[in-house]
């Protein structure tokens, strides 16, 4: 492993409400470089930076909610900037604004907002995909338009490996279709048939889990799912990413979060 190893502090969001300076703390004695923020549980940007300084570890970015941005984007990004973040992300949108509906162009020029005013605060903004990019408009996919509207300065990849997969293309081969554009790569791990199971359960959607069975999909450790992750972080190497990002949405293989987070650096350490 030539790039450095971030989590996604949302894989560990229970642990981080109970403790957040001890769950960093653990994050950074599993082997993890750097920390992307999911929320900062009440704390402001200054007491963050001073938390993660004396830990030892980087807050490369964080994920903040689109909306949050949108309606006031430099009081929302002032914690982040005072957290010495270099990365702000739009992590998810809601159904109202995705691609498919009369919100998406809306939301492309809302993005394009966002990253302006984070530019114009030293911060760059990025863009985590999930599956329902890979809608086709015209013969392309929402996610490719995205990008092609908005300029590379303002707005960024962080291309989740999982999702990616999901929409139907081979991640590793996307990943390097965005090089010099792709700062942070998501490693994300699953098993089971794609779109058979409750991929957004965890994110305020619900679906029928009663048609469950043993090739239902979940999210896995990085390295104990379906992934080639020899290929993609070779990949990630040759977009001239400069960090990688372990991320699990949920617990699986009878684990909890931390034991989740530790299986997917200690594979890594193989690598």
């Amino acid at each position: 492993m030539k790039l450095p190893i971030a989590i996604q502090l949302y894989s560990v969001r229970d642990d981080m409400e109970k403790d957040f300076v001890g769950t960093i703390k653990k994050v950074k004695e599993l082997g993890y470089e750097g920390v992307e923020f999911a929320g900062l549980f009440g704390r402001t940007g200054v007491e963050v930076k001073a938390i993660c300084d004396e830990i030892g570890i980087v807050p490369v970015s964080a994920h903040v909610p689109y909306y949050d941005m949108l309606e006031n984007p430099e009081a929302v990004l002032q914690d982040y900037r005072d957290m010495g973040c270099k990365y702000v992300v739009v992590p998810y949108l809601t159904e109202e604004c995705r691609p498919g509906t009369e919100g998406w162009s809306a939301t492309v020029e809302g993005i394009g907002k966002i990253g302006a005013a984070a530019k114009a605060m030293g911060l760059q903004l990025l863009y985590h995909n999930h599956d329902f990019e890979f809608l086709k408009i015209d013969g392309e996919y929402a996610l490719d338009i995205l990008y092609n509207t908005i300029s590379a300065d303002l707005l960024k990849t962080e291309l989740d490996t999982c999702w990616v997969n999901v929409g139907g293309e081979e991640p590793a081969a996307y990943v390097e279709k965005y090089s010099g554009r792709a700062p942070i790569v998501h490693l994300k791990d699953f098993a089971g048939q794609k779109g058979n199971g409750p991929l957004y359960k965890l994110i305020g959607i619900e679906e029928d889990e009663s048609a469950q069975n043993e090739n239902t999909f979940e999210f896995r450790p990085v390295g104990y799912g379906c992934q080639d992750w020899k290929k993609i972080l070779a990949s990630a190497e040759k977009a001239g990413a400069g960090w990688v990002v372990v991320e699990q949405d949920d617990p699986s293989m009878g684990k909890a979060p931390i034991e989740c987070a530790e299986m997917s650096i200690n594979y890594l350490k193989t690598l």
